[in-house]
This record gives C-alpha cells, structure tokens and sequence, in this order.
C-alpha cells in the first residue's frame, strides 16, 4: 500500500477550502453521516456538504447542542452517538439501519486529543476506545447501507508520526502518555482504512485516512494556553502564532475532498493531506509531513481488525459476536 502513495495533482491544495473542493457539485439526494459533525471539522463539513445539496446525519454525544449548532443548516439531523459506549454506538446504528437509508459517506470525524488519562468500557484507553475502536464497531455495523460506490472516511493525523501500534500495550497499562495515545490511536485511523477498503472493495465500497492540518478547534480542549504556547501554536497573549495553521473551513477540506473527488474512483486505502493523496513521510524530508509506513501498511492494518474484532465484537459486514455483548458493551 504504501507505494500507491502519490500525489494526483488534484488542483487543491493546504489553503482550498471544504466550498472550493465542493465548487459548481450538485449532492442533491447524496446521504453522509458524519459523527461529531456539529463542532469543529465536523461542522464544516456538515455546513459544506447541506450546501451542495446532501442530507447528513450528525452522531452526537451531546445532542441538544448538536442540533443548536446545526439549527441553521438545512437537511441535518442528529441523533446520539457516544463513541466511547459501545451499548450507545449500538442503539445508534440499530436506529440507523431501521431507518433503512442507503449511505453514500460515512465520514468517522469525532476525536478525542491529549486527553488526561481515561479508562472507557473494560479499561479501555480513551483515546483508541473512542478514535478508533467505536468508529470500528460503528463501521461494522453500518456496512449493509453502505451503496456501491460509497465511501468511509476516517479522519486521521500527522500525529500518527508519534506513535506505531503498541501491540504490547495499547491500553497503556504500563504509564500512560497522552501524546503517544493519540498517535497510536491515529495510526489507527489510518490502518482502518487500509483493511476495510481491501475488504469492502469488491462491493464497490472504498475507504480513505487523511491528516487535516493544524487548525484550532474544540479538539484541543484537553490543553491548556501553556502547552499551546510552549508548541508554538500561539503567543504569549494567546493569538494564534503558526501560520501553517488552517481555518475550520480549509482544515474540513481534505475530508470533503477524499469523500466526494472523482479523481479518487478505482482508489482506496490511501493516506491523504492537502486534498490530495499524501507522499510517504520517509520521502518527504519534513517532520510530521506524509504518512510513515507502517500506518499504511497491510499487515500491521489486518492484525488491528482482528484485535478490534476482539475486542469490540463486530466484523465485517455487522456481523457481531454475542457472547461480546457483556462488558464490552456496558
């Protein structure tokens, strides 16, 4: 996998926005669902994509304040998501796939970054519990709506230069450390869409990873104004400092560009930045520029399924294991 990553020349670029990408397209009776679309990247990408016509489904943990931030967006609603309770990722998808309509984006954008230590469900590490592994049951769940032609989208990092899979302790067991918790999790986010694309690519389903950009949104919630200053993200009187920084609307750009470009069809499992398909990091020259080889690499991506599968009960095609219906859904 990883030698299919190379630029297409898409003619976007750091600065395009989620508009520009979606520029002169008609969605009119396209369907996304988009979990965390009320706030941050995900608002963005709900607000560009209603603009061009779609429908969206918000997932939400909270949602009262995901259908005030979306109240103005036509052909949004909301249901509760919480990623981080597999019970709630469950009721969710039962309510989607009674619903019964066919999916054409499923774009896994809610996260958590740096948070303090948390342990979700039976001692899950937070992070990974909720980046990845409640996008992973999600997913699972939701592939009998997804049409031909769709695609699953998950929103990843260059954090993922931060940490491989710790195959020995992923749950930090052993001390935990919020940065390499969220590059674990977001290698994660890209090894997904490696293995779920080499498995749903005969149905016509395809999946992408991609890394934003740098932008200031509610993901850093868990950082105070001194570790942000201390990165160079902002100055000592609390203004932004970085000009590679992205606005919300530039940042929601690359996930807008890897659901809908047409430049993308025949392709899939690919790591992408900048609205294009990312170069390998060993090639680029630049920290925390492209994606490290073993975030894309197809071995490492099959050993995650099968520890989520474990872990999660869920498989392919939304097929679950029963007897992981206990703790594991608690």
């Amino acid at each position: 996998m990883i030698d299919h990553q190379n630029p297409l020349g898409s003619g976007f670029g750091p600065r395009s926005t989620a508009a520009d990408v979606l520029a002169g397209r008609d969605l009119t009776g396209r369907y996304a669902l988009v979990t965390g679309g009320h706030s941050g990247l995900g608002l963005e990408t709900t607000r560009a994509l209603a603009e061009a016509g779609a429908t969206i489904l918000v997932g939400a943990r909270d949602p009262d304040a995901a259908r005030i931030a979306t109240q103005a967006i036509p052909g949004v609603t909301v249901g509760t998501l919480d990623l981080a309770d597999l019970a709630s990722v469950r009721r969710f998808a039962e309510g989607v796939l009674a619903a019964g309509r066919p999916i054409d984006w499923l774009i896994n954008n809610a996260g958590l970054m740096a948070c303090p230590e948390m342990r979700v469900g039976p001692g899950w590490e937070a992070q990974f519990a909720t980046n990845h592994l409640g996008h992973f049951a999600l997913t699972n769940r939701l592939l009998p709506l997804l049409r031909p032609g769709a695609r699953v989208i998950a929103v990843s990092s260059a954090g993922h230069h931060l940490s491989p899979i710790r195959w020995d302790d992923p749950h930090f067991a052993s001390g935990y450390d919020k940065w390499r918790a969220y590059g674990q999790a977001k290698t994660a986010n890209a090894l997904f869409a490696v293995h779920l694309d080499r498995l749903g690519r005969d149905r016509g389903i395809r999946a992408f990873s991609l890394h934003p950009g740098k932008i200031l949104t509610p993901l850093q919630r868990h950082m105070t104004r001194a570790e942000m200053i201390a990165e160079g993200w902002l100055d000592a009187s609390g203004a932004l400092a970085d000009p590679t920084f992205k606005t919300p609307a530039q940042g929601a750009a690359t996930q807008i560009w890897a659901a809908t470009a047409p430049l993308l069809d025949g392709l899939g499992g690919l790591y992408c930045e900048d609205c294009d398909v990312a170069v390998r990091a060993e090639a680029a020259g630049e920290p925390f520029v492209g994606v490290k080889a073993y975030a894309v690499d197809p071995e490492e991506a099959e050993r995650l399924w099968a520890l989520s599968v474990e872990l999660t009960g869920t498989g392919f095609f939304g097929l679950s294991n029963c007897a992981a219906s206990g703790s594991r859904e608690a």
